[in-house]
């Protein structure tokens, strides 16, 4: 079954913390596709993977890109997998993909200070305990490091 793992952001926003998580996906050689819930959102992920930092990017493209699927990471909207990734970002309350067994790890990006998405993590977390998936709960502490809480 698929690794599904829950990210309470909490002292980072999605933009601080979004760039490190694909970077770590990309040195495993893993393919990322990153999943929003709406194209503002997903215009402004586009925008700041190119420039989150001064020195570095991520090479990545959207789906509705013509040579999406040789991209090393994709953004979308749609519940499919466009370049064949081992991993799945879900950000903005984006709901897990029905072909998620498909996928090495799944990680669902929730904002802590957002009463309704964590509502919506509790169902996703439901969800995927009760398709049988390998799940755990990852907590930023003061400094912004993971705490793996469950």
């Amino acid at each position: 079954m698929t690794e599904i793992l829950f990210y309470h952001l909490q002292h980072q926003p999605l933009e601080r913390v979004l760039p490190s998580l694909v970077e770590r996906s990309l040195a495993r050689d893993w393919r990322a596709a990153i999943q929003a819930a709406s194209e503002e959102r997903l215009q402004a992920l586009d925008d700041g993977l190119w420039t989150y930092t001064d020195d570095s990017f991520l090479p990545h493209g959207t789906d509705r890109d013509p040579d999406h699927a040789g991209q090393p990471v994709v953004l979308t909207l749609r519940d499919t997998n466009p370049n064949e990734a081992a991993i799945r970002f879900l950000v903005e309350g984006a709901p897990l993909p029905a072909d998620a067994a498909d996928y090495a790890r799944i990680c669902v990006l929730f904002d802590g200070t957002d009463q309704d998405a964590l509502l919506r993590a509790r169902e996703q977390w439901k969800e995927a305990k009760a398709a049988g998936h390998t799940i755990a709960y990852w907590q930023q502490d003061e400094d912004g490091r993971w705490q793996k809480k469950a």
